[in-house]
C-alpha cells in the first residue's frame, strides 16, 4: 500500500506544474492533499482532478473561497467518508478528511498555523489541546489509522533548518514541540518518517522567500502518523525534491499490504 502525501498549495496550481502527471507514474493507492484551495464543483467535472482508477473526496473550507481544503483520492471505493469532527470552527476551514476501508482509516489534515499573528497562535494552541483527545480516542478505538498531512510543527532540530533562530517562531515554538513528541513518545503514534530514517535529515517545506529551496533552508513539517499497529509494516519512505510543485514537497510511505 504507497500512499503520498502533499501540501498542494492550492490544487489547480500544483496541477499546471505537472503534479498529476507524476502522481500518474508512482503506483499510488492513495493520494492525501492539503490546502486545495478549490470548490468542489471546480474540480468534479474537470478530468485534470478526476484521475482514471481513483476514487476522489473532496472538503472545501465554508469559511472563505480558495482557503485551505483537502482531498483524498483511493483506488479502493471507500466504505465511508466523514469531514466534521464537531467543532464548528475547524471544521469550517475544510481542514479534516476521513476514508475508511474496513478497519483502516486514511486521514488528510490540514493544520492550523500561527505565523500569520498572536491570534491564529492561540487558535492553534486551542485546537491542540482540543484534537489531542480525538488522536487518543482513534489510537483506542482498535483501527488501523494513518494521518497524513501538514502539521505546521516540527519535532526536533533534525526536522529544521535553522534551528536556534526559529525557537521563537511559530511552528518551532517549544510548546508545540512538546505536545507533537508528545504524540508519539507518549500516546504512541508512529512518525513514519522517523521511524524509517531515524536520523536522516530532510525537509518538506520551504520558504517562498529568498533561495530557501534551493539552499535547502526547510522544514519538515508534513508527517504520515499511524497507529502502532502499522508499525511493522513500513517498508519505506521518500520526499520528492526533483520537481516542484508546491512550497512542500510529496511525502511517499510503503507499507506492507
Amino acid at each position: 500500500m504507497r500512499i503520498i502525501s502533499l501540501n498542494a498549495n492550492g490544487i489547480r496550481s500544483a496541477a499546471r506544474k505537472g503534479f498529476f502527471e507524476w502522481f500518474d507514474q508512482q503506483d499510488a493507492d492513495m493520494l492525501c492533499l492539503q490546502e486545495t484551495k478549490a470548490r468542489t464543483h471546480q474540480l468534479v467535472d474537470d478530468p485534470v482532478f478526476t484521475r482514471e482508477g481513483y476514487h476522489d473526496c473532496f472538503h472545501d473550507a465554508r469559511s472563505k473561497k480558495g482557503y485551505s481544503g483537502v482531498a483524498i483520492y483511493s483506488r479502493q471505493k471507500p466504505d465511508e467518508i466523514r469531514t466534521e469532527l464537531g467543532r464548528e470552527d475547524f471544521d469550517c476551514e475544510g481542514r479534516y478528511i476521513e476514508a475508511r476501508f474496513g478497519n483502516l482509516s486514511v486521514v488528510s489534515l490540514y493544520f492550523p498555523s500561527g505565523s500569520s499573528g498572536d491570534e491564529r497562535q492561540q487558535y492553534k494552541f486551542r485546537i491542540m489541546d482540543w484534537f489531542a483527545p480525538i488522536l487518543d480516542e482513534w489510537l483506542n478505538s482498535g483501527r488501523d489509522y494513518v494521518v497524513c498531512g501538514d502539521w505546521n510543527i516540527v519535532r526536533s532540530e533534525l526536522d529544521i533548518k535553522n534551528w536556534k533562530s526559529n525557537q521563537k517562531n511559530s511552528g518551532c515554538l517549544p510548546e508545540e514541540r512538546d505536545w507533537m513528541n508528545g504524540l508519539i513518545d507518549q500516546r504512541g503514534w508512529v512518525d513514519a518518517f522517523r521511524a524509517l530514517k531515524p536520523d536522516t535529515v530532510e525537509y518538506t517545506w520551504w520558504s517562498n522567500r529568498g533561495r530557501a529551496r534551493e539552499n535547502n533552508v526547510g522544514w519538515r513539517i508534513d508527517y504520515q502518523l499511524a497507529t502502532p499497529s502499522l508499525r511493522e509494516r513500513m517498508t519505506d519512505c521518500s520526499i520528492y525534491r526533483d520537481e516542484r510543485f508546491s512550497d512542500h514537497a510529496p511525502f511517499t510511505v510503503d507499507y506492507d499490504a
